[in-house]
């Protein structure tokens, strides 16, 4: 089904979603390492009233959160873990939340970006090293 398409269908539903104030679309361009550039529009349905400045605002900050979540995932695995006490996995919530922080604060000496799982990799490779810009933070 074409993007089009898809507009088609589902914006003439609009009336059976409960609230809804106003639809929005994001056109993202994104920039391969291969040089190749992408373009995606995305669609968002929402209970805010027609802003353009406040629904973009609640668009970033959801973006922002998905990419944390994003984060935690590809970088400890969160969406793996398989713990069933709840104390504990909140507590590992809690522990990879600050080492994912800490990671973004920690100058690992290299040359251009180095990603998060890099930067972890390094930390782990040689804690001591950057024992002391943990402890400063």
């Amino acid at each position: 089904m074409a993007q089009g398409d898809l507009v088609g269908w589902w914006l003439p539903q609009k009336k059976l979603w409960k609230g809804l104030r106003s639809v929005a679309m994001t056109r993202n361009t994104i920039t391969k390492k291969d040089g190749s550039v992408v373009v995606q529009d995305r669609y968002f349905i929402s209970s805010l009233p027609l802003n353009v400045k406040e629904v973009a605002r609640a668009i970033r900050g959801h973006w922002l959160i998905e990419s944390h979540h994003w984060h935690l995932d590809v970088t400890f695995g969160e969406d793996a873990c398989r713990v069933l006490d709840r104390a504990v996995s909140y507590n590992l919530g809690v522990l990879r939340r600050l080492a994912l922080n800490f990671l973004r604060l920690l100058d690992v000496g290299r040359v251009g970006v180095v990603s998060l799982r890099q930067r972890r990799f390094i930390v782990c490779c040689n804690p001591v090293r950057y024992l002391e810009q943990i402890l400063a933070v």
